[in-house]
């Protein structure tokens, strides 16, 4: 069931009067809505398609961790302080509270002292790969409406690959790269969403924008859904009429927009250089604080 069945005045819609009356579904994929708005020339009817205003759907999710014993404290053990690599006295402990971190602390309310935050175990089997699969399951139908954001506590990942499913996770196709050298890790020229348009907005790219290391003032990653919409609806959405006409009578381009399942795959940990420090394998991890995932 597609949560934009459910009825509601769209934001966009701020000179409304408090009439308003619903249609069957007679303009495809959207329900048609008429409200009353005031112009020079009084009150006239004007016809939308009915949409539910946006919510933050992280309070809906359910997340799973592959491998599951990934996350870090069980054993206890060490790890380096993320804004000084060598400083290697920090302790995570599962069975501690105030030195747990377990993965909900990817989704709660941030503003505290300090940040909370899931950790994984560190590279402690260098050179295997440390791999770590975030998915993230809803159940439902989600209309994305604004951008992926996902906070790192630890450096941004060298390696990651952003999935998504529409069908509750029985298949998965690639969202975006994410690298610190595309060309190496995915043989893929690296490029950013601006240098796509309406023709190649459905284009999977490989983008080095958000794939530094230790930087205390980077350490979020997007993915650019506003960027995206702005092809259609303009620099600043203003013609959201233009975007859900395309997404009504274009099923590739709809679907882009909608998911039923999330996947994060963290590949290679931030390193900060070209190579892996084995004297201080404690120094690399991921650690995540805060993934935001709006829609409808």
């Amino acid at each position: 069931m597609y949560l934009s069945r459910f009825l509601s005045l769209h934001a966009l819609w701020v000179t409304v009067s408090s009439v308003m009356q619903h249609y069957p579904s007679v303009w495809g994929h959207y329900d048609v809505c008429k409200t009353q708005i005031y112009t020079e020339e009084g009150k006239v009817w004007d016809y939308m398609a009915c949409q539910p205003e946006a919510r933050d759907m992280i309070k809906y999710v359910k997340v799973t961790l592959d491998p599951p014993d990934i996350t870090c404290g069980d054993p206890p053990e060490t790890f380096c302080a993320m804004g000084n690599p060598y400083m290697c006295n920090n302790e995570c402990d599962a069975s501690t509270q105030e030195l747990a971190h377990p993965p909900e602390l990817m989704f709660d309310l941030e503003g505290r002292h300090p940040s909370t935050f899931w950790q994984s175990t560190t590279w402690k089997d260098y050179p295997k790969p440390l791999h770590v699969n975030i998915t993230l399951s809803w159940n439902k139908t989600i209309e994305l409406t604004d951008n992926i954001v996902i906070t790192f506590e630890s450096g941004r990942p060298d390696q990651m690959i952003l999935e998504k499913s529409l069908d509750y996770g029985r298949t998965w196709q690639p969202y975006q790269y994410y690298a610190t050298d595309c060309l190496d890790a995915f043989h893929m020229d690296p490029k950013s969403v601006r240098d796509l348009s309406q023709h190649t907005v459905l284009e999977i790219i490989c983008t080095e924008e958000y794939s530094t290391g230790y930087m205390t003032n980077s350490k979020i990653i997007h993915f650019e859904i506003k960027d995206r919409f702005a092809f259609f609806a303009g620099p600043r959405l203003h013609n959201m009429a233009s975007l859900y006409g395309q997404l009504d009578t274009t099923k590739k381009l709809r679907d882009f927009f909608t998911i039923t399942d999330l996947r994060i795959r963290l590949l290679r940990p931030a390193t900060g250089e070209i190579y892996v420090d084995e004297q201080h394998l404690a120094r690399y991890f991921y650690a995540i604080s805060d993934i935001r995932v709006y829609g409808r």
